[in-house]
């Protein structure tokens, strides 16, 4: 291989891994944002484990630190680095492939969890005293604010006990009041559909990235093998 394809490569190499850093740290920054400005964590705990913002923060800062890993190993030609950065990538596709399947999994049986959270979440809320569940309480009024929804399916699951958060408009504190009359479980449902397949999305493009890195990672390793280089 003469060094104007060498140099091709790496210029390729460079690019795509900037290229998936960037998105790495785009990924960061749009699961921060989710984690600070959604408040729904307490209410869906099943979901937890997997939650958008989590998973999205947790990615991106891996694939940022594997990316850049990349970028040395080829601005330095040194093969400790593209085949550290080659295992370490080939390892973190194959979890973002099991990451793609638990929320193919989930996406199926989420109808049947979303319903028993919001449900308990709304007891908890109504058996509390006002200085207790206040983060489960605060989440809820936030949900029922931010949607213009009441209750899980309509204002009867309160019991006569509707909160503030569930009027429509001033004056809220008068006995004759209008509530929103739909419940938050099909909105607070699409919501969260919407963010795992956006997250999904992340993924896929992030995977259609790392495989063009890994392709061309494996020719440059070579051509640096067979000419007894990238050791210093």
């Amino acid at each position: 291989m003469d060094r104007s394809c060498v140099n091709c490569l790496k210029n390729l190499m460079l690019f795509l891994n900037f290229l998936c850093w960037l998105c790495g740290t785009f990924v960061v920054a749009f699961g921060v944002f989710q984690a600070i400005h959604s408040k729904f964590e307490s209410l869906v705990t099943t979901f937890w484990p997997i939650y958008p913002a989590n998973t999205l923060v947790v990615t991106g800062t891996i694939v940022t630190c594997v990316c850049y890993l990349g970028v040395l190993g080829a601005m330095k030609e040194n093969r400790c680095l593209l085949i550290s950065f080659f295992i370490l990538l080939f390892i973190l596709m194959l979890i973002e492939l099991a990451m793609a399947c638990v929320f193919l999994v989930y996406s199926r049986v989420i109808n049947t969890y979303f319903e028993k959270d919001l449900n308990q979440s709304l007891q908890i809320y109504l058996q509390s005293s006002p200085e207790e569940n206040k983060m489960i309480k605060n989440d809820f009024d936030a949900v029922q604010h931010l949607f213009k929804c009441c209750g899980v399916h309509g204002e009867e699951d309160w019991m006569g006990k509707v909160p503030i958060s569930c009027c429509v408009q001033d004056p809220c504190y008068s006995p004759s009041h209008t509530n929103w009359q739909e419940g938050c479980l099909m909105k607070l449902r699409n919501w969260f559909a919407g963010n795992y397949r956006s997250t999904g999305a992340g993924v896929v493009t992030l995977f259609i990235i790392q495989f063009a890195c890994l392709c061309f990672n494996i020719p440059l390793f070579c051509h640096f093998g067979r000419n007894g280089l990238g050791y210093s």
